[in-house]
């Protein structure tokens, strides 16, 4: 566990109670049994940006706390816990980041202070195939227009803002485009996880370049993926604790199934597995938070690590709760939802293991 500041600890603690109290797992199903188009409650949203939780990263004098990427992992482990759909990743992490490191100070001007208190939602949109490949880049900028198509937008039916990848003059940067702009349509997706996520044409949209280029995009996308790897490990965490009582209470031929210990090797490994990938997903965020020039590396070991102990743990949870827990009434499908559809955003297992390798000269 990394060494919290005081301030870092309560912002755990809220997040925690929060959660617990007002955003529980039976508030996800509520909300997807509900058909939400947006894939979140804007009710439950607004509290978090109240709360503060939408200006973690971005600099005061844009009103923001400055707590910066560990802090705001934290709050995304806590909401990962009870899979609370929010655009705290896509938007306050993401698109934030996206105008912190490449944005002018008009730019910042303009849309940090209205996401940090969450008047505003945006989001990335990077990707234009069925997987993550930012290096694919179709989408063209020419004349302070965009043209081009972007799948799989995270809150792409929700955001205000989009920051789209697209090649310009001087190759690959992104660019700002306001979603109600005449050249965008957007059109909404059915993920499995129920989030929110739309596919998204651009038609000579009109858009303001950021600075940075590549360099920018590469440094955002590893922010939005150590962010969504500590989602991921506080759902993880909360699968394999929810197994975990399982065991100790669950009585098959006259015997707690706990004793067997076949199931306790099983549990063993994943409680094993959990605090490996605890330990790449701190070690990710507190890179970014000391500028290190290992960021990347160690960005894709949290992402590749992470989903595969959330892969793991997902399935032993429907496994071991048995037949309930290959029913819909049981929390674990929702569990193992989430974590499919996590492992595919910003890169999966391969995606990361292959960047691993060639960032290490493999």
């Amino acid at each position: 566990m990394a060494v919290l500041t005081e301030e870092q600890n309560m912002l755990r603690d809220a997040a925690k109670s929060w959660v617990q109290d007002k955003s529980p797992v039976t508030a996800f199903r509520k909300m997807r049994d509900s058909g939400a188009e947006l894939g979140y409650d804007t009710a439950a949203w607004n509290e978090m940006a109240e709360m503060g939780w939408a200006g973690v990263i971005i600099p005061e004098e844009y009103g923001g706390s400055a707590f910066g990427y560990l802090a705001m992992g934290l709050i995304l482990e806590e909401t990962g816990r009870t899979l609370t759909a929010s655009p705290l990743l896509a938007s306050a992490l993401g698109a934030a980041s996206a105008l912190v490191l490449g944005g002018s100070e008009e730019q910042k001007q303009a849309w940090l202070p209205k996401i940090a208190e969450g008047a505003i939602v945006a989001t990335l949109a990077i990707d234009e195939g069925p997987h993550h490949n930012p290096e694919k880049v179709e989408t063209s900028f020419s004349g302070g227009k965009i043209t081009g198509k972007k799948t799989f937008v995270l809150e792409g039916m929700a955001a205000d803002l989009l920051v789209v990848s697209a090649k310009g003059p001087d190759g690959v940067g992104l660019y700002l485009v306001k979603a109600d702009d005449a050249g965008v349509k957007r059109t909404r997706l059915q993920l499995a996880d129920s989030r929110g996520a739309a596919n998204v044409e651009f038609d000579g949209a009109a858009a303001e370049p950021l600075s940075g280029g590549a360099s920018t995009l590469e440094k955002v996308l590893d922010r939005a993926r150590a962010g969504l790897a500590a989602e991921m490990l506080g759902a993880a965490t909360q699968a394999f604790e929810t197994t975990l009582d399982y065991l100790k209470t669950r009585v098959q031929f006259g015997q707690v199934i706990g004793s067997f210990q076949a199931l306790q090797h099983r549990a063993a490994r994943m409680f094993t597995e959990l605090e490996l990938a605890r330990s790449t997903v701190e070690a990710a965020l507190t890179a970014i938070d000391n500028d290190s020039p290992d960021v990347p590396e160690l960005v894709s070991l949290a992402k590749a690590k992470m989903g595969d102990t959330f892969h793991l743990v997902s399935n032993e949870m429907v496994q071991m709760h048995g037949g309930i827990g290959m029913t819909d009434a049981h929390d674990s499908g929702f569990y193992l939802k989430r974590a499919r559809a996590a492992e595919a955003a910003f890169g999966n297992q391969a995606y990361h293991r292959d960047r691993y390798a060639r960032i290490n000269g493999y």
